[in-house]
């Protein structure tokens, strides 16, 4: 075994020791949003702030500076091959990153935002923005910090962007938002002044929590999600949790007066666990297995939950499972009625029980007041105002309560400013793919109407899942569809799709 062989060995194990901790880390994080009992949530984030500091610390330690000078070096850079390149390339950009941030202080942070997301829980529920606000601050405060060490170009926000979405600017951003706004608008206004509104009042009879357990694993069974590198939990706010390939958990929330929160949640978070459960094994315990970008992650979020989920072809196959699952509850209602249902365009106040063609407007909301609080033009106390001022402009709705309104979201009290964009990336990267899909698998709604859902699941794997974080997520684009990010195929989409729905 040559020297650099020796080497390379000995850097897998050490960042396997980190990629251990982040683990330990995963399953301690999951464990407080899923029902650690209130009274240990102090200590428990504690414990978070202590392994996580370790983790840092060994990502920022000298001995990791000189495994990144070592492999960085030309000649050995090039005895490496494509993913050991990949793993060196992203250990440099993040230890750079976290080499400017004095341990002490992300300790504290790390401290702060798990204490964050137990009262933002609190707030929520009561909708007591006095509560969350200076959590909420001190977050905000800790950014503007981070930043001015790890430096910016052009909009500091472009730095927060770039850890969720690399490559991602504002100028990016408002490009692509403003092409998709300018053609989504007007669609709304057209569906909004059709008379073929569907009946939706079936959707809301009383629905058992266990019936919705019951049918959203049976859906997640039908995708391929696997049950024994998986498990569904509840929790107020749904989330996926990828601890390695082998152990991909989801969450969902059951609303009693509801049949399609859990059941789409349930299939969001399902897109999300079967990127993570198929990424290649060759990538276990690197830094690589992990999904490429938030982006991409969404956009198989939003793939599964909305163009296969929200299908017509999807309900012709499951409609009559749904039926029997609620016994006598849909015996009066079609299944065109119920697709045409859980299609519905209304703007309203909640992002996560939004239709797909508003949706994106909930997330430009957002984006929007990210970039005015990086950029000083807003503060955290002025929040609840900004926001239902920016919901009352974009959706023409106002929230009479900070709980349905700035508290609605678990992002900001984790720190995960940057993030929301990724929604609405993941809807334009899923049209794209969608349509590229269509072309190679040409009997594409046949399998779906089939119940044959596992070459979809294949076909993703193998374009996308596989590369977990080996490949950018301008490479997987460009792989898979042939060119750039483009939101004229999210466009063309939904203007298919409720033009048929609303007999435009």
């Amino acid at each position: 075994m040559s020297d650099v062989q020796t080497k390379w060995k000995e850097f897998r194990d050490y960042l396997k020791k980190i990629k251990s901790y982040e683990e330990a880390l995963g399953v301690l994080y999951w464990d407080l949003r899923t029902g650690a009992p209130k009274k240990g949530v102090a200590t428990r984030s504690e414990v978070i702030g202590v392994l996580s500091g370790e983790s840092f610390r060994l990502s920022t330690s000298e001995q990791m500076g000189e495994y990144i000078d070592y492999f960085s070096e030309a000649s050995r850079f090039e005895q490496l091959d494509r993913i050991g390149k990949r793993i060196v390339t992203e250990c440099k950009k993040d230890y750079e990153r976290s080499k400017k941030i004095p341990p002490d202080k992300y300790e504290a942070y790390v401290v702060l935002t798990s204490q964050a997301e137990s009262v933002w829980e609190e707030a929520k529920h009561s909708g007591d923005w006095a509560m969350f606000q200076p959590y909420l601050e001190k977050i905000v405060a800790t950014n503007l910090e981070f930043i001015e060490l790890w430096g910016y170009e052009g909009h500091k926000y472009n730095t927060l962007l770039d850890m969720y979405e690399p490559g991602m600017t504002v100028e990016k951003l408002d490009q692509v938002f403003g092409a998709l706004r300018d053609k989504a608008v007007p669609l709304l206004g057209r569906i909004q002044a059709s008379p073929n509104r569907p009946d939706t009042s079936f959707l809301h009879q009383q629905f058992d929590k266990e019936k919705q357990r019951k049918f959203s694993l049976f859906i997640l069974e039908q995708m391929g999600y696997d049950f024994e590198a998986g498990r569904l939990d509840e929790t107020v706010h749904p989330f996926a949790t990828g601890l390695n390939p082998g152990d991909v958990r989801i969450t969902t929330r059951y609303l009693p007066d509801d049949v399609n929160s859990a059941l789409f949640g349930t299939i969001h978070e399902g897109g999300h666990a079967l990127y993570e459960q198929n990424i290649s094994q060759e990538l276990n315990g690197t830094p690589l297995s992990t999904g490429t970008s938030m982006g991409i992650h969404e956009s198989q979020s939003r793939f599964w939950e909305n163009m296969i989920g929200r299908s017509r072809p999807f309900w012709t196959r499951y409609y009559g499972d749904l039926q029997k699952n609620y016994p006598g509850q849909f015996d009066n209602v079609t299944v065109e009625q119920f697709y045409r249902a859980t299609n519905l365009v209304e703007p309203s106040l909640i992002r996560i029980e939004a239709d797909e063609l508003t949706y994106n407007l909930h997330i430009m909301v957002r984006y929007e007041i990210e970039k005015a609080l990086f950029s000083g033009t807003v503060k955290v106390a002025d929040l609840p105002e900004v926001w239902n001022s920016k919901y009352k402009e974009y959706l023409g709705v106002e929230p009479t309560n900070n709980g349905d309104g700035v508290l609605q979201d678990v992002h900001w009290s984790g720190g995960a400013f940057g993030y929301f964009p990724s929604y609405a990336l993941g809807n334009m990267y899923a049209a794209q793919m969608m349509n590229t899909m269509r072309r190679e698998l040409p009997n594409l709604d046949g399998l779906i109407e089939a119940g044959q859902l596992h070459p979809i699941k294949d076909w993703l794997a193998e374009k996308i899942y596989q590369y977990g974080k080996s490949l950018n997520p301008g490479e997987i684009i460009m792989q898979v569809t042939g060119e750039e990010l483009n939101p004229d195929y999210l466009v063309r989409y939904l203007e298919e799709k409720y033009t048929d729905i609303y007999r435009l």
